[in-house]
């Protein structure tokens, strides 16, 4: 394999010919023909959805009933003037608050001054850019490094004991002939 792609690709096609025509050993059915039994999936009321992603902060409502969050500032109802209020947002869209008061919608927040339209810590709406390719294999690197550190080493598995039986013996008959050769010549 060569790219996180082409593994994506090659899973995908194992779950669709592979594990979905698989029955299942628990429902006696393959998950494609469960799925299809079920019918098409119910889309969720878009309020719903809209609550569930929501954010929210609690503040307390100033005696002036106003309430600030990341620098706007929002009017409430001036019954909520010194209570704990908790504000639920759009994090990328802060000109609508609902207002929050132990539990129960207490109204809406007016906005009064909008510095940010959205939350500073929500996430931006586009992918950035994918980062330039530099041409370095990291990885290569790595292991390029990791041999080098091994070459000095001493490793004990390379060596081999039928070697240095054949070389240990060899340097005892060459210095037992360097011996006969030194007899040889002062006869």
């Amino acid at each position: 394999m060569s790219s996180l792609e082409e593994l994506n690709d090659l899973l995908d096609h194992w779950v669709r010919a592979v594990y979905h025509a698989r029955v299942h050993s628990e429902t006696g059915e393959t998950p494609r023909a469960r799925r299809e039994a079920a019918g098409p999936p119910a889309l969720p009321d878009p309020a719903v959805l809209k609550e569930a992603f929501s954010w929210s902060a609690v503040r307390l409502v100033r005696k002036t009933a106003t309430v600030s969050v990341e620098g706007n500032t929002y009017s409430v109802d001036p019954f909520l003037a010194g209570r704990k209020v908790e504000l639920v947002f759009d994090p990328f869209d802060m000109t609508r608050m609902d207002v929050y008061w132990q539990g129960r919608k207490a109204g809406i927040a007016v906005p009064q001054v909008i510095g940010r339209h959205a939350h500073p810590k929500a996430p931006p709406d586009e992918d950035p850019p994918p980062a330039a390719l530099t041409g370095i294999d990291y990885l290569q690197l790595v292991t390029d490094a990791d041999t080098a550190a091994l070459g000095g080493q001493l490793h004990l598995s390379a060596l081999d004991d039928s070697a240095r039986d054949d070389g240990s013996a060899g340097s005892q008959d060459a210095g037992s002939q360097d011996a006969g050769s030194q007899d040889e010549e002062e006869q």
